[in-house]
């Protein structure tokens, strides 16, 4: 176990907090050793623009907010910026949107990450009243409720498990260099899967952990956006 995310938990837990900001997720991701795409904190939107020179274009903007439940439904995720320009419009048009349907949201800031394109996973986790931790891999990012495209197995799960996992995904033919798209690095991929398994048994405390998604990319797997919900 790791003292720091140890410590970032009971900080929560200690605060009554169930649901793990942005940057706790992915700050514990980070200590982890889960591959995360590039990010970095803005605070405005001349800050932002520094921060993308910083990563470098294209890049995307999210904003930062606890009340702010559904982003991309909301306006407050903007993708492949590719110039200061588009930058600050983009910001511009965010504060906009996002509060018109959340007027009373606190932003605290805002991300700027690297743009990472490529097939979708997602690889989460949940705990069933009957059965306990599950496990669950399968076509990720916003369509992942329309196609519920997910395999599940009880953690923790073993090489043989994820194995069967990949070959009961309906649209594992995408994980093949489908149309030009980088093909998943199958050994990458199961390692990644019981990573996550270990990690949820090192801190039973974690009701839910979502990585979604992780995106398959011509350098390997990364995790663009987590979530982490405690006991």
């Amino acid at each position: 176990m790791n003292t720091e995310i140890t410590k970032i938990l009971e900080i929560c837990k200690n605060q009554g907090k169930t649901v793990l900001s942005y940057e706790e997720s992915r700050t514990i991701m980070s200590l982890a050793g889960f591959p995360l795409n590039k990010m970095e904190i803005a605070v405005d939107s001349e800050d932002c623009l520094v921060k993308a020179k910083k990563i470098g274009y294209p890049v995307v903007l999210k904003v930062i907010s606890e009340n702010v439940i559904h982003k991309s439904d909301s306006g407050g995720v903007k993708i492949n910026i590719s110039s200061d320009e588009d930058l600050k419009k983009a910001h511009e048009e965010m504060l906009v949107s996002v509060k018109n349907i959340y007027p009373d949201a606190t932003i605290t800031g805002f991300s700027i990450e690297e743009m990472v394109d490529g097939v979708e996973l997602l690889i989460g986790t949940n705990t069933d009243d009957q059965f306990g931790k599950m496990i669950a891999l399968g076509i990720g990012g916003i369509f992942v409720e329309v196609y519920k495209d997910v395999s599940f197995r009880l953690i923790p799960v073993n090489e043989k498990d994820v194995l069967e996992m990949i070959a009961e995904i309906k649209g594992k033919k995408m994980l093949e260099g489908y149309r030009g798209k980088p093909e998943v690095d199958k050994a990458e991929l199961i390692s990644l899967v019981l990573k996550v398994s270990k990690f949820i048994e090192q801190y039973p405390n974690i009701k839910e952990m979502d990585l979604n998604p992780v995106v398959v990319t011509k350098t390997g797997l990364k995790t663009i956006d987590a979530r982490i919900i405690l006991e």
